[in-house]
Parts: structure tokens; C-alpha cells; sequence
């Protein structure tokens, strides 16, 4: 076999992959195997999907859209896109609270990395969870809702518990987006008034390459209420664009959803990127560490300090926004957290290389590094970053005790955290 992740930056080693077209069949092929690992939409910089047995695809599983307006929730199969589950509930008249940079992402895959968008207001993608279905190690379909002891454990869980078969997540009635960019805002301003721009509109995203006396870009998706939407000519210092643009210089916007103040529906607007178009770059690898929102302007200015280190890697950097949860292994976990994620050139062994004077740089902000993305942690000491850590091996010890859905990424990581 030779399957690589979407950039292409990692070949699985898993020596096959099952493709399974139905939840029963699923149950049965992972209750057939010794070890075996899910697969999403492979968007997935590193080694967690990866497995020492066989990979288990979800794509191929139908989505089986259930939407109860009742309960305000949505049910569906753990491979499902969100562009293709938000398209459904938008023509049925609702939404989901947030979306991530790009449509293209699974749903089990997003949930269980703590994937999220951006505001200072919005939780990451995985608090929208209400119940969760997971394939057991015997095949069993265990069901954990809201409220169940294991729930907030079992969540953001990396593939360790199961596989998830069936994702329930909250939903609330459609609205409208307006997204604007403006240009050239002054670091003086980043670093004075970090808030009030956050909290400007429902979601901020700054672009920089951390060098110049300038973040290149700052995004802002506003909801459009009965109002309508005005379009600002200023903010702090920055000026409005005068045309679409990409975050990443040089590439056609062509890609990227409405600009300019147009509003629109919300999952044609909250995603940086158009689901019927190739996500950001693809040629890209990308690191993210999320520190609390009260170390924000320090850690922006540590970054700033390796500008001559990072910069010649980088393809663009984003600065944005996550609100607190209670999650165990979400990188939110507990306090809101200001993200700084790193789109990097193709040339992994000089990131690699990099990773460690970045991580060091970012060890007095609490830094916790992005699941999906690469990171080095040469400490192996994640565990002091999350209160949870020891209650969630403990979990992942009692529902898998034979090691079925382990693999290298959680024995390095998680389990001899």
C-alpha cells in the first residue's frame, strides 16, 4: 500500500486499509482485526491516523443525515464532510455553531483533534458534540452522551477509544455572514489592543510572516442580524482591501469564500475556503500551539523574536481566537486560548528542525500544540498541560485495555506522557 496524507508529507505504514460501507460492516471488520487505526479525510500532518495494522476509511461510509429540530441536534456517520453536512442544514434551515478554515475536514476526524474556528465567543468544532457512537474493540456500539461520566473524555480522544461510528452534534436555525479583510494593521496595534480587534467581529484571523512593522492581513466574519451589514473603512490602523484576497501572497483568491462585506450563508463564509476548490495551498505542511488567552501578547512577541528563524520557512502564519471548554484533551481545555498556526514550505526537515526553538520559545505560555499538526514536544511533558491527563489514560486503559486502537502516536504522546 501506498496511501499518503492530503499535503503529502506522510505515507501510512499501515500495510492495509479497509473500506468499510455501512456502520454493520464496520462493526464487523474492527472486530475482526488485532490493532487497527481510523481514517478520515486524511487532512492530518503526522503520524496519529496512522496505525501498525490496518487503517479503517470512513469515507465510503453513507452520510445517513438525521436531523432532529426537536432536540436541535444532527446525527451523522463519522466520515461525513462538514461542507457536505452544512450544505444539508443550511436547505433545511439550520446550522452548526462554527466551522474550521476549510469544509473539507471529517466530522469524527475534526471532534476527535479539538480542530476548530476562530472567535473570541466560539468554542472549538468538538463542543458541539452531544453523543458520540464508537466501535468498540469487540465491535459494540458504545453510546456516550452529554452528561455520561466518560463523556468529556471521550470527545477530543484520538482515535484511542474507538472509532466513531456516528458523531450527534447540536445544532442552531441558519444566518447570514459578511466577511471583510483589511490590510496592513500596525504590530503596535496587535500588541496594545489584542482584544478589541478579536472581538471586533464573531471571527478574527491575522495573517503575518512575523516580519515588518505590519500583520499583512486580518479577516473578520461578522453575523448579519436584522440590521444588515456596514462595511468598515478602518480598524486600528489597517485599511480595508481593495479586492478579494488569499491568505497565502501571490496565490488567486479564486479559492477562497466571498469577501468585500457581501453577506451570505454561514458555511460560505465562516470557512477561509470553498469546498468545490482544493483546500488553502496543498503543497504545505502546518504546525499550531494554542497558548492562554492571558499570555497571548507575550507569545506573539516571542515569535516576533524568531522572525529571522521562522520566516524563511514559513508560507504564512494566522493568530486567532478559541473560547474555553471542558473537554480533557482539547486544547481549549479550561480557559480560552489565542491560536498561532504556522503554514509552512514542503521542506520537512528543516521545520523539523525548527519545532523545538519554537516549542521552547513558547514553553512559559503553557503552549499546547495542535493534535493533527506537526509538533515535537522533545520533552514528551504534554501531560503537565492538561488537568484531565491522568483520568484520561485511565479511560483509555479501562474501554481498551488489550491496545486495539493504539499506536505510536498515543504510546509517544499520550500513554507515556
Amino acid at each position: 500500500m501506498s496511501l499518503t496524507n492530503w499535503a503529502g508529507n506522510y505515507t501510512y505504514r499501515a500495510p492495509r486499509v479497509l473500506a468499510p460501507t455501512t456502520v454493520e460492516e464496520l462493526q464487523e471488520r474492527v472486530a475482526t482485526e488485532s490493532r487497527v487505526r481510523a481514517l478520515g479525510t486524511r487532512h492530518c500532518f503526522n503520524d496519529l491516523a496512522d496505525g501498525p495494522a490496518a487503517l479503517v476509511s470512513l469515507e465510503g461510509l453513507d452520510p445517513e443525515i438525521t436531523l432532529d429540530e426537536g432536540a436541535r441536534t444532527v446525527t451523522v456517520t463519522g466520515g461525513t464532510r462538514y461542507g457536505t453536512l452544512a450544505r444539508f442544514l443550511h436547505d433545511a434551515g439550520w446550522a452548526v455553531h462554527n466551522l474550521a478554515s476549510l469544509p473539507h475536514i471529517s466530522v469524527a476526524g475534526a471532534v476527535a483533534t479539538a480542530t476548530h474556528g476562530s472567535g473570541d465567543r466560539s468554542r472549538n468544532l468538538s463542543t458541539a458534540v452531544a453523543a458520540l457512537d464508537l466501535v468498540g474493540p469487540d465491535g459494540s456500539l458504545r453510546h456516550v452522551a452529554r452528561g455520561d461520566d466518560d463523556f468529556a473524555g471521550s470527545v477530543v480522544a484520538l482515535g484511542a477509544l474507538g472509532v466513531a461510528a456516528r458523531v450527534t452534534l447540536d445544532v442552531e436555525p441558519t444566518f447570514l455572514v459578511a466577511q471583510e479583510v483589511h490590510v496592513d494593521l500596525p504590530w503596535d496595534a496587535v500588541l496594545t489592543d489584542l482584544d478589541a480587534i478579536t472581538s471586533s467581529a464573531d471571527s478574527v484571523s491575522l495573517f503575518t510572516d512575523w516580519t515588518g512593522d505590519a500583520v499583512q492581513q486580518v479577516w473578520r466574519k461578522t453575523r448579519v442580524g436584522a440590521d444588515g451589514y456596514e462595511r468598515p473603512t478602518e480598524l486600528f490602523g489597517a485599511t480595508p482591501a481593495d479586492g478579494p484576497r488569499h491568505p497565502l501572497p501571490g496565490i488567486d483568491p479564486v479559492n477562497c469564500t466571498q469577501q468585500l462585506g457581501v453577506p451570505g450563508p454561514w458555511h460560505e463564509r465562516l470557512p477561509h475556503f470553498r469546498l468545490e476548490f482544493t483546500p488553502s495551498n496543498g503543497d504545505e505542511l502546518q504546525s499550531e500551539y494554542l497558548v492562554p488567552r492571558a499570555h497571548a501578547v507575550d507569545a506573539l512577541a516571542a515569535v516576533r523574536g524568531l522572525a529571522d528563524v521562522v520566516s524563511p520557512l514559513l508560507q504564512v502564519s494566522e493568530v486567532r481566537t478559541i473560547a474555553a471548554d471542558d473537554l480533557w484533551l482539547s486544547t481549549a481545555y479550561g480557559d480560552d486560548r489565542v491560536g498561532l498556526h504556522f503554514t509552512w514550505k514542503p521542506l520537512q526537515p528543516q521545520v523539523e528542525a525548527v519545532l523545538p526553538t519554537l516549542e521552547e520559545a513558547l514553553l512559559p505560555f503553557d503552549a499546547r500544540p495542535h493534535w493533527g499538526k506537526l509538533f515535537a514536544d522533545p520533552g514528551r511533558d504534554l501531560a503537565r498541560l492538561y488537568p484531565r491527563w491522568g483520568d484520561f489514560t485511565a479511560l483509555v486503559e479501562r474501554t481498551d485495555p488489550d491496545g486495539k486502537f493504539r499506536n505510536d502516536f498515543v504510546e509517544r504522546h499520550v500513554l507515556r506522557g
